[in-house]
C-alpha cells in the first residue's frame, strides 16, 4: 500500500510534548511587580478620575481608537472596542450554532486473547451540518474509534446518533462514507429542514484574525470559545503519525470539540476542528482542517461513499544521499515490491528501481511522491523517472483507482 493510516478511538487526538517548568522565586518573579502594577494603576486613575473630562472619556467612550504606533513610523493600529467585539461573537454564535451537532457513539471493547470479556464503550464529538436535509461533516475518528493494543481491541462505531441545537430529541444517524487519510467523515440523520452551515474560505483567512470554535467538548454541547488565527500550513503529525496540514488557532479546542467548527467574524466556517497539543507547560495550541481541503472529499463521501484517489501499487523507502553512496544507488525512492495487477505491473516498474521524478518533478521521499500522485486524476497518463541498473529510464504510467 502507498499509505499507512492508522484511526485514534479518541474523540479528539493530541500531540504531546513536555517540558521543564522554569525555576524562578515566586516573590521575586510575580508579588512584587504584581503590587507595584496595582499601586501604579491606582494612582493613575485616582489622579485621572479627579478631572472630569478624563473620567468621562474613560467610562464612556466606546468608539475605534487610532494609536500611533511611534513618532517616526505613519502606521497606525486600530484597538477595537470591547462592545464591538462582544456584538462580533455574539452575532457568529447566533448564526452558526443552529449548524453545530453534538454526536454520540457507542462501541464494543474486546479482549484480543480470544476471552469473552467483551464491553460497550461510549464517547463524544462534533459535527457540522452542511446539507438541509441531513448531511453532516465531522472526523473520522470521532464515528471510527478502531484501534488495538496488547490489552484490548476496539470496533468500529455500533451505534451514531446526533443532538441538534435546541432540540431534545437523540435523532439515530447512519455513517456514509469515512477516510482515514484526512479525518474526515460523513453521517446523515432523516430529517430534512436543517440549517446548513455557511461555508467560507480558508485560503484567505490570515493570522491574528478572529476565530470561533464551535462544538460539544466534553459533552457540553453547544459551547464556543474565542480566539485568533495564530498561524497557518502547519504541519502537524498527530499520535497515529498521520501528517496534516492544518490552521492553527489558540481557541480552546478541548474532548469532543472534534468535528466541530471554526468560524470567522463572518459566521463562516473556515476550518474543521481536530487535535490540539498537550502538555504540561503548552497553552491554546489547536489546529482545525482548512474548510476548502474538506470539500472535495465530503462530495466524494456522499457520492461514492469513499474517496477515490489514483493509485501506482508500489511499496517504497526513502534513499537519502548517505543510503545512496553506501549502495551506489541515487536518492529517491526504491521499490521493494509491486502488487499484481496494478498500473506499477503493467507499466513494468520492478523492485529493485529507484524513483526519482514524476513528469519532471524531483522527488526524493515517499511522502512527496504520494502528494504529488494525489494533484493527477484516476485514468491520467504520468511519466516517471527511474533508475535501473545504473541507467536512467522514463517509464510512462497510467493511474488507476486506489482499492
Amino acid at each position: 500500500m502507498e499509505e499507512n493510516n492508522n484511526d485514534n478511538f479518541s474523540t479528539y487526538k493530541t500531540v504531546e510534548i513536555k517540558k521543564e517548568k522554569n525555576k524562578t522565586g515566586f516573590g521575586k518573579s510575580f508579588v512584587l511587580p504584581f503590587f507595584s502594577g496595582i499601586l501604579g494603576t491606582t494612582l493613575v486613575l485616582g489622579t485621572c478620575f479627579g478631572v472630569p473630562s478624563i473620567k468621562n472619556k474613560i467610562l464612556q467612550d466606546d468608539t475605534v481608537k487610532t494609536i500611533q504606533t511611534n513618532s517616526n513610523s505613519q502606521a497606525t493600529t486600530q484597538a477595537v472596542s470591547l462592545s464591538e467585539y462582544s456584538d462580533t461573537s455574539i452575532s457568529v454564535a447566533q448564526k452558526v450554532l443552529p449548524s453545530i451537532v453534538g454526536i454520540k457513539i457507542e462501541y464494543s471493547i474486546n479482549s484480543p486473547y480470544g476471552l469473552s470479556l467483551t464491553s460497550t464503550g461510549s464517547a463524544s464529538g462534533s459535527g457540522v451540518i452542511i446539507s438541509e436535509d441531513g448531511y453532516i461533516l465531522t472526523n473520522n475518528h470521532v464515528v471510527n474509534p478502531s484501534s488495538s493494543s496488547s490489552f484490548y481491541s476496539l470496533s468500529e462505531a455500533t451505534k451514531v446518533s446526533v443532538n441538534l441545537y435546541n432540540d431534545e430529541t437523540l435523532y439515530d444517524a447512519t455513517i456514509v462514507g469515512t477516510d482515514s487519510l484526512t479525518d474526515l467523515a460523513v453521517i446523515k440523520i432523516d430529517k430534512t429542514g436543517l440549517t446548513a452551515a455557511t461555508l467560507g474560505d480558508s485560503d484567505s483567512i490570515q493570522v491574528g484574525e478572529f476565530a470561533m470554535a464551535i462544538g460539544n467538548p466534553l459533552g457540553l454541547q453547544s459551547s464556543i470559545t474565542c480566539g485568533v488565527i495564530s498561524a497557518l500550513n502547519r504541519k502537524i503529525t498527530d499520535t497515529d503519525g498521520t501528517q496534516y496540514n492544518l490552521i492553527q488557532t489558540d481557541t480552546a479546542i478541548n474532548s469532543g470539540n472534534s468535528g466541530g467548527a471554526l468560524v470567522n467574524a463572518n459566521g463562516e466556517v473556515i476550518g474543521i476542528n481536530t487535535l490540539k497539543l498537550a502538555g504540561s507547560s503548552i497553552e491554546g495550541m489547536g489546529f482545525s482542517i482548512p474548510i476548502n481541503s474538506t470539500k472535495d472529499v465530503y462530495n466524494q463521501l456522499i457520492q461514492y461513499n469513499k474517496v477515490k484517489r489514483p493509485y501506482i501499487g508500489i511499496t517504497g523507502l526513502n534513499i537519502d544521499e548517505e543510503t545512496a553512496k553506501k549502495y551506489n544507488l541515487v536518492v529517491g525512492v526504491y521499490v521493494q515490491s509491486v502488487e499484481n495487477f496494478t498500473a506499477a505491473q503493467k507499466a513494468e516498474i520492478k523492485a529493485g528501481d529507484v524513483i526519482t521524478a514524476i513528469n519532471g518533478t524531483k522527488i526524493t521521499k515517499m511522502d512527496e511522491l504520494n502528494n504529488l500522485k494525489n494533484t493527477y486524476n484516476i485514468g491520467d497518463k504520468i511519466t516517471i523517472t527511474l533508475y535501473r541498473d545504473g541507467q536512467e529510464k522514463n517509464i510512462e504510467l497510467t493511474l488507476e483507482e486506489q482499492p
